[in-house]
């Protein structure tokens, strides 16, 4: 971890000159068709262990892939090989970049698994080569990224991009989306998300005060690419597996992981855009490496058109539960949400959701594609004569992806519709980070009271090696 006066003076945005501001809106449609209509997609996985098994899983039940290529950093090592096994003639690399250069011209589209730090150079490879990409989320690791990638997608504009908060497919999407177009959900003041079950680092001492120490890197271990564009760091197997969601230097913490899920519809159908001031009300644990303990972090979002002001408050931590409102109910667990392995899910807890409050009407919501509801339980039956027809989904999120590929739909979560929420997450973090209360200025794109966390907009530079990413 570098020094403040360090950072301030290497940050990305002092040393190659870029700056956010004067950057327009970004309303690029993503959307083109494979090379023959109504064939089988050429996709090539990036990332093929734990979630990006899972995603291989999706993708095969819609019957309309063709897997060309397998790539992990960590090809061979116990994860990848039901991947490697199911499909034994696919190509197989270990460095995207000799993905694309060897067979590029043999995909029409990669589906990306990685670790938030690495979205951002596979994503922007993929699309420079005319690639539809499909990433999960975050989208992005750093509001700068984002921004690239949202650039990138107007520049590219015959690329189809899917972010996988794969809830935006679902009921949800289509409920909020119709009751917002029909005024039941209208004059929204406040919304309180919250994530309060355990995570991987609740556990660890925040009184760290270096990084881990070097371990021998694994024998089926590329680190150099695992790092991406990131400045070195030695390996320890506390970056590995899952484990560097829990760093700043390669995740997004519990507000990246969740809020995509939780956030997604109230950011989109509200407008909400850019928050101008980003509070830090509660930090529990806070250090320079790893992420709190507990966090409860308000994002106001200035008045959009007719819509008031909205202020967004979210909590994690598993002893930092927000107010519930009287006539809550019973809290609910998306049946969708995919299992990870690392023992998240904690039912006696308050389930992941949002509580929406408007002047007239307050709904409550679980995570991913659950379905709102109006509490308490007597308003609801008030309004259940009022409430529109929602239609169903004609596609799931993975199949969305894939025949916007082929021209016949659009997706759902473009680049330019998750890039702002991808941004929102990013000041969130570096609220977590610096620990004060931040002023935005989202027409500047500027942090304009803390130097050190308007450099952390755009990070420290790239690694040699990697610099090309960041200046297309």
């Amino acid at each position: 971890m570098v020094t403040r006066r360090e950072f301030l003076k290497t940050s990305l945005l002092a040393s190659a000159g870029l700056a956010l501001g004067g950057i327009s809106s970004l309303k690029a449609r993503s959307y083109a068709h494979v090379r023959e209509a109504n064939r089988k997609v050429a996709v090539a996985f990036i990332g093929i262990g734990n979630r990006g098994e899972q995603l291989i899983q999706d993708f095969e039940k819609t019957g309309m892939i063709e897997v060309v290529a397998l790539c992990d950093v960590d090809l061979g090592a116990p994860h990848t090989q039901a991947a490697l096994a199911k499909y034994p003639d696919a190509a197989r690399f270990q460095d995207f970049r000799q993905l694309f250069d060897r067979i590029g011209n043999r995909i029409d589209a990669v589906i990306v698994a990685v670790p938030d730090h690495a979205h951002f150079p596979i994503c922007m490879e993929a699309m420079a080569l005319g690639k539809h990409v499909y990433v999960e989320k975050p989208m992005a690791r750093t509001f700068l990224e984002a921004e690239l990638m949202m650039q990138a997608a107007r520049k590219y504009p015959k690329v189809v991009t899917q972010v996988g908060n794969q809830g935006h497919s679902e009921a949800n999407y289509f409920q909020f989306k119709a009751w917002k177009e029909t005024g039941i959900i209208r004059d929204i003041t406040a919304v309180t998300a919250h994530m309060n079950n355990p995570r991987r680092w609740h556990t660890w001492d925040s009184s760290l005060q270096k990084p881990p120490a070097a371990q021998p890197i694994p024998e089926t271990l590329d680190w150099m690419t695992w790092l991406a564009a990131r400045p070195y760091h030695d390996y320890n197997a506390l970056y590995h597996y899952g484990e560097w969601r829990s760093w700043f230097d390669f995740g997004m913490g519990a507000l990246g992981d969740w809020g995509a899920h939780i956030l997604d519809t109230v950011h989109e159908f509200l407008e909400l855009g850019l928050p101008t001031e980003i509070d830090p009300i509660k930090l529990t644990g806070q250090n320079d490496y790893f992420f709190p303990k507990a966090s409860t972090l308000r994002f106001h979002f200035p008045e959009r058109g007719a819509m008031p002001a909205v202020d967004v408050t979210w909590y994690d931590g598993q002893d930092n539960l927000p107010p519930i409102p009287e006539g809550y109910g019973k809290s609910e667990l998306d049946p969708n949400i995919p299992t990870s392995g690392a023992g998240e899910i904690n039912p006696s807890q308050l389930n992941p959701g949002k509580i929406i409050y408007g002047k007239e009407l307050t709904f409550k919501g679980a995570s991913h594609g659950s379905t709102l509801s109006i509490i308490p339980s007597e308003k609801a039956a008030e309004m259940a004569s009022r409430l529109p027809e929602v239609p169903t989904s004609p596609s799931n999120h993975f199949a969305n992806f894939l025949l916007a590929c082929q021209g016949l739909e659009e997706t759902r979560s473009p680049f330019e519709i998750h890039g702002p929420l991808s941004q929102v997450f990013s000041l969130g973090v570096i609220a977590q980070r610096r620990g004060i209360k931040l002023q935005f200025d989202p027409v500047t794109k500027r942090i304009t009271n803390d130097a050190f966390a308007d450099a952390l907009l755009a990070g420290e530079p790239p690694r040699k090696g990697w610099e090309s990413y960041y200046k297309r």
